[in-house]
This record gives C-alpha cells, structure tokens and sequence, in this order.
C-alpha cells in the first residue's frame, strides 16, 4: 500500500507540474490568471516530487 501511495504522490506531482508549467509556458488552461501562483505550484510539485521519490527509494 505504501508504494501505491508513493506512486501517486509522483503522479500528483507530474500532472501540477504539467498543468502549471504549460500555464505559465502557454497561458493554455488558466491563461495566465496569476503567473506568481503558477511558480508558487510548480515549486510545490517539484516537493511533492522529491517527497514521493525519496519514500519510494526508503521502502
């Protein structure tokens, strides 16, 4: 069960960084409502990444 969670930590963390990536990038799915939030999302996917990545390799 630990790793399932994990594994969807990570794609938690794929998916935000894509989709506010792609904001900030493109302005696709929000266009560009407040690119300060788009950073603040993308830096917290980038944590949720590491998090998740570092328990998967602890277990």
């Amino acid at each position: 069960m630990a790793k399932v969670m994990t594994f969807g930590g990570m794609a938690v963390a794929g998916l935000s960084l894509l989709l506010f990536g792609a904001d900030l990038a493109l302005g696709i799915p929000f266009s560009r409502a407040n690119s300060l939030m788009d950073i603040g999302f993308i830096i917290s996917a980038g944590i949720l990444g590491y998090l998740s990545w570092s328990a998967f390799r602890d277990t």
